[in-house]
């Protein structure tokens, strides 16, 4: 069964259509089967002219629709399209925006410490030299699609877009990691932590540096011996404390972060220099790895009312 379903305001052009009994007669009679204009001035004992008029009312309106079809020679024939019409006369309170998502690439770090190994690669190539944190100050680096050291870490400041007045109930951020070793090895623990708004949130231990067979979005040009993917991890903060993929990692609060106090929202991520694992980090952007994104922000929020 077809059913259209119609606002107020989009049901008066309908409503004008269906307002008149010869109107409503056609429409339940093509609920029956299709039907030409002769056929139709027959059953209704009406002039064809009269018919025809109120089948074009009816096409006009979007009720019915009319084809040509094959038969002693082309003839138009008319067909119904809906079995019930809804119409909600109660108008639709329009829902109000409560999370914001955003996205930044691997490239749009602002603030940086890193220590060899470390580098940067593009789609194409890579930037400046391997092992020099100085290739993290070049101006190529605004292409980069896969970074990477030993120790340290990179910083990012999210826009703050949540609107004013408004308490930020939970901020989450996901990523594309893994550890970094020379070449790869899948047995290489690292202990990656991540930082909001200066607020160590607790660090996800990662079980290796993964290659020996390329990502899904990993160019051809890189060796496969290299790293070539990492897993999509979720850092997750609200009422409850921090998560990491949904298991708690520390008892920081989402009030603790201050979100609505400040104009951005800064993530870091690194290694400690005094991890039990120090086994650094890679991050991927859109286009290497598997995952297909960068680091995504994701902040819901809840409309306070005046007495709040």
């Amino acid at each position: 069964m077809r059913t259209l379903h119609l606002t107020f305001e989009e049901a008066t052009e309908i409503c004008k259509a269906l307002g008149n009994d010869q109107r409503m007669k056609i429409a339940r009679v093509l609920s029956e089967g299709p039907k030409n204009v002769n056929d139709l001035a027959e059953i209704l004992d009406t002039p064809f002219s009269t018919t025809s008029l109120n089948v074009k009312k009816l096409e006009d309106s979007g009720l019915i629709t009319t084809e040509m079809v094959p038969g002693r020679g082309s003839q138009k024939v008319s067909y119904k399209r809906y079995d019930r019409i809804i119409i909600d006369l109660v108008e639709e309170t329009p829902k109000v925006e409560d999370a914001i998502i955003y996205e930044l690439e691997v490239s749009e770090y602002v603030h940086c410490k890193v220590e060899p190994t470390c580098g940067l690669v593009s789609e194409t190539g890579i930037i400046h030299i391997n092992d020099d944190p100085r290739s993290f100050y070049e101006p190529g680096r605004k292409d980069a699609q896969l970074i990477w050291f030993r120790s340290g870490f990179v910083e990012y400041q999210f826009p703050n877009r949540t609107p004013y007045g408004v308490k930020v109930e939970e901020i989450s951020f996901s990523v594309e990691l893994c550890s970094e070793a020379p070449n790869h090895k899948l047995d290489w623990p690292s202990d990656i932590t991540c930082w909001i708004n200066e607020r160590d949130i607790g660090y996800w231990t990662s079980p290796g540096d993964f290659g020996g067979e390329r990502g899904f979005l990993t160019p051809s040009w890189w060796p496969v011996n290299y790293t070539q993917h990492g897993l999509l991890k979720t850092w997750k903060v609200n009422k409850d404390g921090s998560f990491i993929d949904g298991v708690k990692i520390s008892s920081t609060t989402i009030d603790e972060l201050k979100v609505e106090e400040q104009p951005y929202v800064s993530l870091k991520l690194g290694v400690k220099e005094n991890s039990t694992n120090k086994g650094g980090v890679n991050i991927f952007g859109s286009k290497f790895g598997n995952y297909g994104q960068g680091i995504i922000m994701k902040i819901n929020f809840k409309h306070q009312s005046i007495n709040n």
